[in-house]
């Protein structure tokens, strides 16, 4: 009977081990920051990552290894992943967990396509008050949050310090001196260009219509405007808009900033030391260091970084955005919820990591860690989490009202609309969506 008994138990221990692969519960995941699997596919070593994809690459490998009764399956979209999403979610084949910007959280949540997150925070005793006003606010709808705050990103001025000291645009204690109202931009501005022969600015207005509308959004709760009072009704025809549009134009109009490029052209112009300030966000805040570590920089240790300036005298405020995870709407069985639940608690106690990249944390106790603090420029843009709007919460279709903004606002500017003309087309376009959602 001995040979029976011994097959019968190796039987049984097969089965039970194959009982064990099953039970792992499979996590769908899906994200935008690029592909970077040649350098990192197997990495779990966070703290010697590098760059949006390298880190978030390496957390989801450590949160996988960390858990193995979890089977992280990661799917990399391009950016920002929205089309195959809704198709995704249309199929009826939606991840499990996907990134989302908190400003198309109010798309979704809407129409009932992604759920609140509360439960699976209360699993894992994730306090909601760990997180800052700013990044609480970006995901919260109707008093529940709808995503797990990863980050907070805002629009900086990235400073070639070489070139203000040619200018003498730098203060006695070596810092870029910037500008406190609209007259003391154009006039900084033409000093500049007067001294070095290059644009104050260095902007992207080819295939591009967000950095517009950031500008606009900043300048408008800068100056008190209430020009959502309304989440479904913009208004744009009024003296504030004006304002900021006609500064521009004149920016434009004077040579002030470099002019036909687009993304990618902006940040190599900056990188070769094309002129003084780059408009554009803090996720280039590493990149940009290690450029100017090398002595064959045209910005070698010349390199700051600052929020966009407070030019009126009314709230100091920025218009931010973030990046967070959500879950779509589907059947889950309750090892799914706590797998995502796993997720979130590791995604919060690691934002300090996250926060290397250049966005800014969503954590308030990594805003106080020496480790965050002595990372370069962030003692610059830390106020940013506490002057950090969005648009309403109840505001839809906001990348299409972004897009609709960028291209009137860039007519008027380059001179093919007038203002005034420019301003009522985009609040009569933006208007029309928004009443036919």
């Amino acid at each position: 009977m001995k040979p029976y008994i011994s097959t019968l138990s190796l039987a049984i221990g097969c089965m039970l081990s194959a009982g064990n692969a099953i039970a792992k519960t499979e996590l769908n995941i899906q994200r935008v920051f690029g592909a970077c699997e040649a350098e990192y596919a197997k990495s779990v070593d966070v703290s010697a990552a590098n760059g949006e994809c390298g880190i978030m690459t390496t957390l989801l490998n450590k949160f996988d290894a960390e858990n193995p009764d979890i089977d992280v399956r990661v799917t990399t979209v391009e950016w920002p992943g929205y089309d195959q999403l809704t198709a995704q979610m249309a199929s009826r084949t939606p991840p499990d967990v996907v990134t989302m910007h908190n400003s198309v959280i109010s798309d979704y949540q809407s129409r009932n396509l992604i759920v609140p997150i509360d439960d699976f925070l209360k699993m894992e005793n994730v306090d909601k008050s760990i997180f800052t006003p700013t990044a609480t606010d970006g995901v919260t709808r109707e008093g529940q949050f709808y995503g797990l705050p990863i980050d907070t990103w805002t629009m900086l001025y990235h400073v070639n310090m070489k070139l203000m000291n040619q200018a003498n645009l730098v203060d006695s204690e070596g810092k870029p001196i910037i500008p406190n109202s609209p007259e003391e931009l154009l006039a900084q501005a033409r000093q500049f260009k007067q001294a070095t022969g290059k644009p104050y600015f260095i902007q992207i207005l080819s295939n591009e219509t967000a950095s517009y509308t950031r500008l606009l959004y900043t300048y408008l709760f800068q100056q008190n405007s209430d020009f959502f009072a309304n989440p479904e009704k913009i208004s744009l025809q009024t003296p504030e808009a004006k304002n900021i549009v006609n500064l521009f134009k004149t920016i434009y109009e004077e040579d002030l900033t470099t002019k036909n490029m687009d993304y990618p052209a902006t940040v190599s112009a900056f990188s070769n030391g094309q002129g003084g300030i780059l408009l554009n966000g803090n996720w280039l805040l590493s990149a940009y260091d290690e450029q100017a570590a090398q002595a064959d920089s045209p910005f070698y240790n010349a390199y700051e970084a600052v929020p966009y300036p407070f030019l009126y005298k009314g709230a100091k405020a920025h218009y931010v955005d973030g990046h967070s995870w959500v879950v779509p709407s589907k059947r889950r069985d309750d090892e799914k919820d706590a797998a995502i639940a796993k997720l979130f608690k590791f995604f919060a106690e690691n934002d300090g990591q996250w926060a290397r990249t250049g966005h800014l944390p969503s954590v308030s106790s990594v805003l106080k860690d020496e480790k965050f603090l002595s990372l370069p420029h962030r003692s610059n843009i830390l106020s940013v989490t506490q002057t950090g709007r969005g648009l309403p919460a109840g505001v839809q279709r906001q990348w299409a009202l972004q897009d609709i903004i960028g291209e009137e606002l860039a007519a008027a500017i380059m001179g093919s609309k007038d203002v005034d003309e420019a301003l009522a087309d985009a609040e009569s376009r933006i208007n029309d969506v928004l009443s036919n959602l």
